[in-house]
């Protein structure tokens, strides 16, 4: 019975036996066959797990280069905006097709309104009913 759990594990467990059969072959003639088949899985595990690991390696750099782009992109974008902006005026309508806010004022705080002419600075603002 196996003793190892994991499959880098078995694989080398595989790789003991066959080498222990492989010393001791003229004691073991019968079991040729089943050596033989036991040798051919573990090339197939070594194959399979060098692809596990080339696959794994694209990944983590595709993921890397996605990245980059996101981070390059949104930076473009983010200029494309700010000239939108410049281009059409902050307050035009048009940017709303590119998914842009237009400036539309500031909303109002606490139903209080500043009132044209007076400077919030003067603390000069009435309530507005």
């Amino acid at each position: 019975m196996s003793k190892e759990s994991t499959q880098k594990g078995k694989v080398e467990e595989w790789e003991r036996l066959i080498q222990r059969m492989n010393a001791n072959a003229q004691d073991l003639p019968h079991l040729e066959v089943p050596r033989a088949r036991l040798e051919a899985m573990l090339a197939g595990a070594r194959e399979a797990a060098a692809q596990q690991a080339a696959h794994t390696a694209g990944k983590q750099e595709a993921s890397q280069k996605l990245k980059t782009f996101q981070v390059e992109g949104e930076r473009v974008a983010s200029l494309i905006r700010s000239a939108l902006k410049q281009h059409y005026g902050i307050r035009s309508e048009k940017l709303a097709e590119f998914d842009v806010k237009p400036f539309r004022g500031r909303k109002k705080k606490g139903g209080l309104e500043v009132r044209p002419g007076k400077s919030p600075a003067d603390g000069s603002h009435e309530p507005v009913r």
